[in-house]
């Protein structure tokens, strides 16, 4: 033992978008998380937070690079000149050979805004490549392109996550925040106990809905009817404000036409929720003084996704309940860095700042801080699950360059994707493990992880935060800024990247100066003295944005915009093969694909295996008891899981998380289908049989690692 002692590091969660405070305690080698008293999370965590030091200790972490000789052998230590010049001559033979566009990049919501911005800037160019596309695009896309659309700015929550505390009525669709987020708690728990009113609107009655005024229980795939129905009963009942309409918004007669349709008894038959309880909440949002309306990935991750969202926000618009004190619409973001991961360059159509890669002016504006002509960017590329479909393809991506993202548990009708994968020339994954997707790879690269590197995160009410470095990484692990430095001197284009993070970190602001997410005053300094600083916040003077569209929205006239929205149904529906309705999500103790929590004995012991959730008289009438293995059919796979019986859910409905990957993979499940203006694909509704198995094909949990290389 020694006497010296304990070293503590100020840092922030790894997991979800409310960043949490936290401290990082060093006693003797060892490392515990003990919580401290910032804004967002007050002193709380959730039990992923505090048992999140143990990742620092997990054995199988990943030490050295990996190769192999060809697709038929295995994985082998090699040295990272011998893996970084394999990488750097592949790239150039494909780009060679089918063009740069043959070449592509996934990365990830967990990374911080400098290894966004800079993997986006090495994509365009030191690979010259139109395709670059992230994680995010499967979670808070809808709710992005809907905010931009009706605001002219999408910032996921517009307003400090403590002002929920003070609304008057709260109405949250789709979300689930007691169990992926249960810091946050507080302040709907504080808001409550003031004497408002929440109202959840969900399949399921999650521990969420069980602390509402109100549940509202509908079907999946119904949220713009419902939407539609509630603005429909405020119109007839005179909840409207229509002195808002004329003076903050355009648009609204085409949307009134519209909902003159959605009548109660109408959309009780769409939904499934009683027309009662359609009255009681558009009568709990319209009358109460403010109010504010939040959305999860349930009415987002659909085909009508970016329609549902719209719905909702026409709704908050009309009852006056947005841009002013207390109001608004929200996305609930979920990834850890999902806010700042989608505006700063990671996505097909996106350069810095939240900038458009086919806005001549944008272009001119980042291809000068970059120091390269114009016409050297690319034009926008293939989103997420298109450029996904492309693998191996004719004509379509050879190569395929992945950071902090684990696709093949992630993304849907992930069978069909594995093989895709495989079929690609080069697989190159960078990750802390040896994650599903790793093991697929041809070039495995091990990185730092949350504690041993450090830069910019964006929470989910656009907080921007700095979390600190605690320790140094392993022997032979390498930041993403050291590998994509090495790539681009390899490629012959070093000379534009640094992996100076104070280098590229000024280089970043200034590239987001000007943008509608602009962090040009955004300083180490002024985030330690203030807690975080709000983007947008354009000079070191400024005092950053908390509160947004309380004088103007972020459109050219300043005005919001409605949008006018028909229900239409979801790309699958139930029939007589597939009848029941599937829909996935997160569960309290997993965390994404499970890559970081199926390494913490406390989760996994707690949460060991895929499950699914059917409601016990549907499972009465198919034989299925609690703890039965099951088998789940869609059109694109099937996975095995243990049944969980719960009077909690609707009787045509089935939930299962998506943590895990292997015969448990719930996204082996899911549909593809594509909204049409997110490119978001279709996690949450798809058709569905269940069927009793034999305990011999009990899917057996994916182990940690396959392999200790180091």
């Amino acid at each position: 033992m020694t006497d010296s002692a304990p070293r503590t590091t100020d840092t922030h969660c790894p997991y979800c978008a409310m960043q949490c405070g936290m401290t990082l305690i060093e006693d003797d080698g060892r490392w515990t998380v003990t919580a401290r008293d910032f804004p967002t999370n007050r002193g709380g965590l959730c039990r992923k937070g505090w048992s999140a030091a143990e990742l620092l200790h997990a054995p199988d972490r990943l030490q050295t690079p990996l190769m192999r000789d060809r697709k038929d052998t295995p994985l082998r230590p090699v040295s990272w000149q011998t893996a970084l010049d394999r990488i750097a001559a592949r790239f150039k033979a494909i780009a060679s050979e089918s063009g740069p566009n043959a070449v592509a990049v996934f990365g990830g919501g967990g990374l911080t805004n400098e290894t966004a911005y800079l993997l986006g800037k090495f994509a365009r160019v030191a690979l010259g490549t139109a395709n670059i596309d992230y994680n995010g695009r499967f979670c808070m896309a809808s709710a992005a392109a809907a905010g931009l659309r009706a605001f002219g700015v999408d910032r996921g929550m517009p307003f400090p996550m403590q002002d929920i505390a003070q609304t008057d009525a709260v109405l949250l669709i789709g979300g689930n925040p007691a169990e992926t987020m249960p810091p946050i708690m507080q302040y709907f728990d504080a808001q409550r106990s003031r004497g408002g009113q929440m109202i959840v609107a969900d399949p399921r009655r999650t521990a969420t809905a069980k602390l509402a005024t109100l549940h509202l229980p509908l079907s999946p795939g119904t949220d713009a009817a419902l939407a539609n129905g509630l603005l429909h009963i405020a119109i007839k009942d005179g909840l409207i404000d229509r002195d808002f309409i004329g003076a903050r918004t355009t648009g609204f007669d085409r949307v009134q036409r519209i909902v003159a349709t959605y009548w109660p008894d109408r959309v009780e038959r769409i939904t499934g929720v009683p027309a009662a309880l359609l009255e009681k909440a558009a009568h709990i949002l319209g009358e109460a003084p403010t109010a504010m309306l939040m959305t999860g990935r349930g009415p987002e991750q659909q085909s009508q996704g970016v329609n549902n969202v719209l719905a909702f926000i026409n709704l908050m618009l009309a009852l006056g309940k947005a841009g002013k004190p207390l109001c608004g619409y929200a996305c609930m973001t979920g990834q850890g860095n999902g806010q700042g991961g989608r505006e700063h360059g990671q996505k097909a159509d996106q350069l810095p700042g939240y900038r458009k890669i086919d806005n001549p002016k944008h272009r001119e504006e980042i291809a000068a801080v970059w120091g390269i002509a114009a016409a050297e960017l690319p034009q926008p590329g293939l989103s997420a699950w298109e450029m996904l479909t492309t693998l191996g393809a004719a004509g379509g991506i050879r190569c395929l360059l992945v950071m902090a993202s684990n696709i093949a548990v992630c993304a849907p009708e992930a069978t069909q994707l594995i093989e895709r994968l495989k079929s690609l020339d080069l697989l190159i994954v960078s990750d802390i493990f040896l994650s599903e997707t790793a093991a697929l790879a041809d070039v495995v690269l091990p990185i730092t992880q949350w504690a041993e590197d450090e830069g910019t995160m964006t929470n989910l009410e656009g907080r921007v935060l700095w979390r600190r470095r605690a320790k140094a990484p392993p022997d032979g692990v390498w930041t993403d800024a050291q590998i994509l430095k090495a790539l681009a001197d390899r490629l012959g284009r070093g000379r534009f990247f640094s992996a100076d993070l104070e280098e590229t970190s000024s280089e970043f602001r200034r590239a987001t100066a000007g943008g509608a997410a602009d962090y040009a005053g955004v300083t180490t300094a002024r985030i330690a003295a203030e807690g975080g600083v709000f983007w947008p916040c354009p000079a070191p003077e400024h005092p950053g944005t908390p509160r947004m569209f309380l004088d103007r929205f972020g459109t050219e006239d300043g005005r919001a915009r409605f949008h006018p929205t028909e229900y239409r149904s979801t790309a699958e529906l139930p029939d007589e093969n597939y009848p029941y309705v599937l829909t996935t999500g997160r569960s309290l103790l997993q965390y994404q694909s499970g890559t970081q929590t199926h390494r913490v004995a406390e989760l996994n012991d707690a949460e060991p295996e895929p499950f699914v959730e059917i409601h016990p008289e549907t499972a009465r009438t198919l034989r299925i008891a609690a703890g039965d293995t099951v088998v789940l059919t869609t059109r694109r796979g099937r996975a095995v899981m243990k049944a969980r019986l719960s009077r909690d859910i609707r009787f045509d409905t089935l939930f299962a998380p998506f943590h895990w990957g292997g015969a448990g993979s719930a996204n082996a499940l899911t549909n593809g289908a594509l909204d049409p203006i997110s490119r978001m694909p279709e996690f949450k509704v798809c058709a569905v049989k269940i069927e009793k198995t034999t305990a011999s094909a009990q899917p057996k949990p994916a182990p940690a690692a396959a392999a200790n290389f180091h």
